[in-house]
């Protein structure tokens, strides 16, 4: 079966000629007599659409400006007995797909050239369903893939808490070993987070500074501790070797691609402001806001604390020690947050 093909010429012996040549051509043809006739009929079900140009009511050109309206894509041949280069200029800016002149004296390039304008047609519809079922598959495969990020996503995040889980425990592990540090990362990461609340940190940076705080001191996992728990202070040896947790830890971290910023903030929780820190000797603007919070944390835990060299500090010595050492050791403002708290909640206590 040929194609489908849609005419339109207000000459009655021009369009049944025409309609009887392209029926021997066993296409299926559809003739009408003017351009509105053609919008009533035309439909993406046609091949080629066969138009004479001058036509009362409207015309060759106004059809096809209708036409392209609607985003029809099927080719179109006007149909003209006085051709013009005006005629040729305003056809080819409108889109047509070429001219046949009439009378028609040569049946054979007549077809020819409907039929390359039904292959165009083929063309166009074989490149159209090729992007609908492209977008499909794309639209498939990104529903897919989101599913999948999804799934990866949740796995992530089972593994992050896992491996939190497990670093916990080591933690608490390590710090049973010793009678005064039981309970320091505790009490570190309640600090911390009571701080970080005052200073009116978002979500997520309150995990990251929780998680910071609760590893702080975990590069003391591989430290010989003996040192620690010895009567009276520490040998410069000794000393050194403490020294060297928050490098150890951060080295411990470092595998932990989902713990980046905490690495940075267990490594420098030991910084100060003035530089005069460990173990890197960074201070000012190198140290951000969640490390001077642990910094203030951590400091006043140590000062609470009682070691076997001297005695615990009650919470208004410490918080005049940090405040003696506000913008040398410590970030003024911190302090003076941190201050509020604990003496607050020191004065309801004695209450």
């Amino acid at each position: 079966m040929g194609a489908k093909i849609l005419i339109a010429d207000d000459d009655d012996l021009v369009r049944t000629a025409v309609q009887r040549i392209l029926t021997m051509y066993d296409h299926d043809v559809t003739a009408v007599c003017s351009g509105r006739e053609i919008l009533k009929h035309v439909s993406d079900d046609f091949d080629v659409i066969v138009l004479d140009i001058n036509m009362p009511d409207m015309d060759g050109f106004e059809t096809l400006e209708e036409l392209n309206k609607r985003k029809f894509d099927i080719p179109v041949l006007f149909l003209t007995g006085a051709g013009s280069m005006s005629y040729a200029v305003k056809a080819i800016n409108l889109g047509a797909y070429d001219f046949i002149t009439k009378p028609i004296e040569d049946i054979e390039l007549f077809h020819v050239k409907v039929q390359r304008a039904i292959e165009k047609r083929t063309f166009l519809r074989h490149e159209k369903l090729y992007k609908t079922n492209l977008e499909k598959e794309v639209r498939a495969k990104t529903r897919e893939l989101a599913e999948k990020n999804i799934l990866l996503e949740q796995y992530s995040r089972h593994l992050e808490k896992a491996t939190v889980q497990i670093m916990s425990s080591l933690q608490a592990a390590m710090e049973e070993k010793d009678e005064y540090t039981a309970g320091h990362t505790r009490r570190v990461t309640e600090y911390a987070m009571l701080l970080g609340r005052a200073v009116h940190l978002d979500e997520q940076e309150l995990t990251v500074l929780r998680r910071a705080s609760q590893f702080h001191d975990i590069g003391k996992l591989v430290i010989d501790l003996s040192c620690i728990q010895k009567p009276g202070k520490l040998t410069a040896e000794e000393w050194t070797l403490i020294k060297k947790h928050p490098e150890v830890g951060a080295n411990i971290i470092e595998p932990l691609t989902f713990m980046e910023r905490e690495r940075d903030i267990i490594r420098h929780h030991h910084e100060k402001l003035d530089g005069s820190g460990y173990p890197d000797g960074i201070g000012g603007d190198d140290l951000d806001q969640l490390t001077r919070i642990l910094t203030v944390a951590d400091s006043f835990d140590a000062m609470t604390s009682r070691r076997n060299y001297r005695r615990n500090l009650t919470t208004v010595e410490a918080v005049a020690e940090l405040r003696q050492c506000a913008g040398s050791q410590f970030d003024p403002e911190l302090v003076e947050y941190f201050a509020d708290i604990m003496l607050s909640a020191d004065s309801l206590y004695k209450q």
